[in-house]
């Protein structure tokens, strides 16, 4: 009995040895990061950025790989698709939540069809007003804003993009009425801003902070949870009472679902060494965004949340894609 039990023991560790020996060897070949967008774009800039750092704590190249085309749609599928096995990751943004609510054909779900590494970044926008509205703080542009309903406008780059989204909660959250004025960026949208052909934007911090310095642009509130470095003076939207309507543009990390859990943990462990790198922190500041890192449950978490509040905004608000 004893040279059977003795021999089950020895059977057990050296599955055991077996089992760790193959977890340590993920990864054995190279990595592919698909980016959802083009080529200089902020998913890809990023996408490198990262790809290039976890070369030291993977002991692997991590390669970049553009599938764009339909807002992102065309590389989420791919990366949907892709073999489980950790060798095909996919860096996505926020609208990964929202595109789903406006066109229900797809052929993934965000929750369905992908694991959460870790969130990698986080960016925010402020609401500017055109010196010509009366409004000098959030208050006072909801009553402005009721008091003559349909005849705020706002611009944003496309149906479904942040700043589109970010005026549609405004809107349900504060019970207000404005107009959505789609242009092809962000840029243009500014520029009617500054033109007076708008009343109000979302913009990015970096693309408006020289309007806002040279009184262009007034801006109201930040749409994010906390205050901006840059702009410390201007309070969050949340601090003014609206907290329902805070936004943020995430950036993170996902795998297809049934990744091997111990190749999603060694992503993880690496991603958050090298999100740590003060140059990759200062990169990422120098295009507005904060590092942001995290367990895969603590994004997989906000991928849920924000999946059910695009879809009661959407379904609120009755948009669809044109």
């Amino acid at each position: 009995m004893r040279i059977i039990y003795l021999r089950h023991w020895i059977y057990v560790l050296l599955l055991t040895a077996v089992g760790a020996v193959h977890a340590q060897s993920y990864p054995s070949k190279p990595v592919r990061i698909i980016a959802p967008f083009t080529a200089g774009s902020t998913i890809d800039i990023m996408s490198r950025v990262i790809a290039a750092k976890l070369l030291e704590p993977l002991g692997q190249q991590v390669l970049v790989e553009n599938r764009a085309g339909a807002g992102g749609a065309v590389g989420i599928e791919a990366a949907a698709r892709s073999a489980k096995d950790g060798y095909t990751i996919m860096l996505s943004a926020a609208g990964l939540t929202i595109i789903p609510s406006l066109n229900p054909r797809l052929s993934w779900d965000p929750v369905r069809d992908f694991s959460s590494i870790t969130q990698v970044a986080t960016s925010t926008s402020v609401l500017v007003l055109n010196p010509a509205v009366p409004a000098k703080n959030l208050r006072e542009l909801v009553v402005y804003a009721k008091a003559q309903p349909g005849r705020i406008r706002y611009g944003h780059a496309g149906i479904g993009s942040t700043q589109h989204m970010a005026g549609q909660l405004l809107s349900v959250v504060a019970g207000i009425d404005m107009v959505d004025v789609p242009y092809r960026g962000n840029e243009e949208a500014l520029s009617d801003l500054l033109g007076g052909r708008l009343e109000m934007n979302f913009q990015g911090i970096p693309t408006v902070i020289s309007q806002i310095r040279n009184g262009k642009a007034r801006p109201i509130v930040v749409m994010g949870q906390k205050r901006s470095a840059v702009l410390v003076d201007v309070p969050t939207v949340g601090e003014e009472g609206l907290p329902g309507a805070t936004i943020s543009s995430w950036y993170g990390l996902l795998a297809p679902v049934g990744t091997p859990l111990e190749n999603i943990n060694r992503l993880n462990q690496a991603i958050t060494v090298v999100m740590k790198s003060p140059d990759v922190i200062d990169h990422f500041a120098k295009g507005g965004a904060d590092v942001v890192t995290g367990t895969p449950e603590e994004f997989s978490r906000l991928i849920r949340d924000e999946v059910a509040m695009w879809s009661r905004v959407i379904k609120q608000r009755g948009i669809k894609l044109e």
